[in-house]
């Protein structure tokens, strides 16, 4: 057949003629560098993310075009706010505070594959995914900002289609998110500090008991489970939740002296 499609994943901006996209055009003719240097310039602005690509190449006249999909909205989210991954408790730990300007970049850069109709439910769209990973917009939860957005707070913004931010903006992005990191470990030593009082008061109780109280007073799980590990799980020993609260008392004896 004179056209053939080859679709494939590649690194934005970053893309080589190594597998899998040097075997897939090679059996077509091509000259692959230029493929490459192509692909390359159509995906540099998604440059450290997976990029799905669409070479579709007629075999006889070797010309070929290039159409580049878009990475995950949760991706885009990511790259604007500098993190690696979103909350694991995006309700209560916020890990970014990104600017209404990079939630308008975003829905342009996925307004084929949004849901709405105009740019302002797009971009609703993209504030309720930052809602579930728990990045804040300009300095509120992404359920309030949705609000303002509805008031017409951002109508300048969204009309300007504006996306870009002065430098002072992006450092003030990379400090907030900083800060929220730091506001992230303080919550949590206070919820080791509590749950290790907990399990100190009642030693000896099953582990069922013990995991209720700490429910109860809102530990979270993944603290829960770091200290009072599941007897039999794998790489628990056996009695290691009955240690665990034996462990506790000690430290908070040692930490009351």
């Amino acid at each position: 057949m004179p056209i053939q499609i080859v679709k494939t994943l590649v690194q934005g901006g970053e893309a080589t003629a190594a597998p899998p996209l040097g075997p897939a055009l090679g059996p077509l003719g091509l000259n692959i560098g230029q493929v490459v240097q192509e692909i390359n310039k159509k995906t540099a602005s998604f440059r450290g993310m997976q990029v799905p690509i669409t070479v579709k190449v007629d075999t006889s006249t070797k010309e070929f075009s290039i159409s580049v999909g878009t990475p995950p909205t949760s991706a885009l989210i990511k790259k604007e706010a500098g993190i690696e991954k979103g909350s694991g408790n995006p309700l209560i730990d916020k890990v970014a505070d990104l600017k209404i300007e990079n939630i308008i970049k975003i829905a342009k850069m996925k307004e084929d594959s949004l849901l709405g109709k105009t740019l302002k439910e797009k971009i609703k769209e993209v504030i309720g995914t930052c809602n579930s990973m728990g990045v804040m917009i300009e300095g509120v939860s992404a359920k309030e900002a949705i609000a303002l957005v509805n008031e017409g707070r951002f109508e300048k913004e969204i009309k300007e289609e504006k996306t870009e931010l002065t430098e002072e903006e992006i450092r003030a992005i990379e400090e907030g998110k900083k800060k929220l990191a730091e506001e992230i470990e303080k919550r949590r030593e206070e919820f080791i500090v509590k749950a290790k009082e907990i399990i100190a008061q009642n030693v000896g109780k099953p582990r069922g008991f013990i995991k209720g109280k700490l429910t109860e007073a809102k530990i979270p799980a993944k603290i829960i489970d770091e200290l009072l590990p599941v007897e039999g799980a794998p790489g628990a020993a056996p009695g290691e939740a009955p240690k665990a609260a034996a462990a506790a008392t000690k430290e908070t004896k040692k930490e009351s002296k």
